[in-house]
């Protein structure tokens, strides 16, 4: 049994954006809710399905499940809050030179969004994840990509998510979703789609990119693609609490069998200090866990043969022959010369639980060879009260979009500061795709210059009848 085509599921978002491009916050806000609760009240079956496609555990996929319902209804709050529309009026200035207008500016919806759903998150980054989330938030009706990894798991948080809309009253074709490669790619490509969320690898991501951009009407990509987080320890740190630093990278590094887009890839240690001995011994020797797919299982195993091919580079821990379909951890360690006489082949993304231990005999030097890496999401740095750290925030900050100074990445926090994308490879753009500025995506800003009150949104009119944040006149008014 099929469902309904492309062309009928993408037309039928258009026809819902006529409705949707004009709803209240208050309505899109039940709508979140309605998901929200319909997924909390399915868990049991969820989890389950998830268990069975994924291989991630109940316990993992639990907290999911509570992050991907716990978003929705944070996107709820925030759009009847209203400060994401950036609403500003600037009243008439005659003696202004040139004379100002009447100029009132908010951001509005862009319409229907394509959403592709990732392997690695089968709920937070998926059919009802953050991407469907904020872009149902902005007001765009949403079309998801199923993933290949999990079909019936998909399918299943597709027809709940259907049924909740529907019983709150949404407009019909407000949320659709189709399957397969090809229908990917022609998402992408169809007119009525106005841009593209998309969590996955650095190749398939660039591909569906450059169709987006080579459309003859291009569309904004928002895909997060590729990251290796690069983590610096200080001697000083490491003096101080080597075991336990090696203990924290071991736990990350293996939390979820290594696939998380925020695994610590590659960390910068003091040479002689011993730290990759001290990881690989934190580590130790468990056994092989399967990954989430055949292809994400092999694609780790051929990785790990590159690095282990590569002259410098020595294996610490695990094997380099991994077992079909599973994984285990491997520790390697290198020095800071070697990476920049070849970074490219030494700083890829290495998916799974692996790391490179990479040894430096000066903080520049080690600065140098992160600047190599190129963008990232995330970038750490473990030093001692005291030290001075300006000049490695100077360049974490440059390559990565959160910087840590506590802790290991693994784990993104769902709030209004966080900032889950960086320069590229990591993302296309410069945008977030967790937390509530994630919606920011979606929307795009629209002046109204002298406009009868009667045709402004609520958000402009002149009496605020909707209680928002708004800066009039240059100065941030609350209601």
């Amino acid at each position: 049994m099929t469902g309904p085509s492309l062309a009928q599921v993408a037309d039928d978002a258009r026809r819902a954006f006529a409705s949707t491009v004009d709803s209240s916050a208050a309505d899109r806000a039940r709508w979140l809710i309605a998901v929200a609760d319909e997924l909390d009240a399915d868990a049991s079956e969820l989890i389950a399905l998830a268990a069975e496609e994924s291989h991630l555990g109940s316990s993992r996929l639990t907290g999911e499940l509570a992050r991907t319902t716990g978003q929705l209804r944070l996107f709820a709050h925030a759009i009847v809050e209203g400060s994401y529309l950036e609403a500003t009026i600037d009243h008439p200035e005659p003696a202004s030179t040139p004379p100002r207008p009447d100029l009132r500016r908010m951001l509005r919806p862009l319409g229907p969004v394509a959403v592709f759903s990732a392997s690695n998150f089968p709920f937070a980054f998926s059919v009802a994840g953050g991407d469907t989330a904020s872009a149902l938030a902005a007001g765009c009706p949403v079309v998801v990509k199923g993933h290949s990894a999990h079909p019936r798991l998909s399918l299943r948080t597709a027809a709940l998510v259907v049924r909740a809309l529907d019983a709150c009253g949404a407009p019909d074709g407000v949320f659709g979703h189709v399957a397969g490669r090809a229908t990917g790619v022609a998402l992408v490509r169809h007119p009525a789609i106005r841009a593209v969320g998309f969590t996955g690898s650095l190749h398939g991501g660039r591909a569906l990119f450059d169709l987006a951009a080579g459309r003859p009407d291009p569309i904004p990509f928002y895909g997060e693609l590729s990251a290796v987080n690069p983590v610096l320890i200080t001697r000083a740190a490491l003096d101080a609490r080597a075991g336990e630093l090696a203990a924290g990278l071991a736990a990350s590094v293996t939390l979820g069998n290594g696939q998380f887009c925020t695994n610590p890839g590659v960390v910068f240690a003091p040479a002689g200090s011993g730290f990759a001995q001290l990881v690989a011994a934190a580590v130790g020797t468990p056994d092989p866990m399967p990954m989430l797919s055949e292809g994400i299982a092999a694609a780790y195993a051929d990785r790990l043969a590159e690095l282990a091919g590569h002259d410098g580079v020595s294996i610490v821990a695990g094997e380099v022959v991994q077992q079909p379909g599973a994984a285990a951890p491997v520790v390697a360690s290198t020095t800071t010369s070697t990476v920049l006489a070849d970074p490219s082949a030494l700083l890829a993304e290495c998916f799974g639980p692996a790391v490179l231990v990479v040894e430096y005999t000066s903080v520049g030097e080690a600065l140098d060879a992160i600047r190599a890496i190129g963008g990232s999401l995330t970038a750490t740095v473990h030093a001692e009260p005291g030290e001075e750290l300006r000049d490695i925030v100077a360049v974490l900050g440059e390559v990565a979009g959160r910087v840590l100074f506590a802790g290991w990445p693994t784990g993104v926090a769902v709030s209004w500061a966080q900032q889950h994308g960086g320069p590229w490879p990591s993302t296309t753009s410069i945008h977030t795709s967790v937390g509530v500025t994630a919606i920011r995506r979606f929307l795009r800003p629209v002046a109204y210059q002298d406009a009868p009150e009667a045709v402004l949104p609520p958000e402009l009119r002149e009496s605020n009848p909707l209680g928002i944040p708004r800066r009039i006149d240059g100065v941030l008014t609350l209601p």
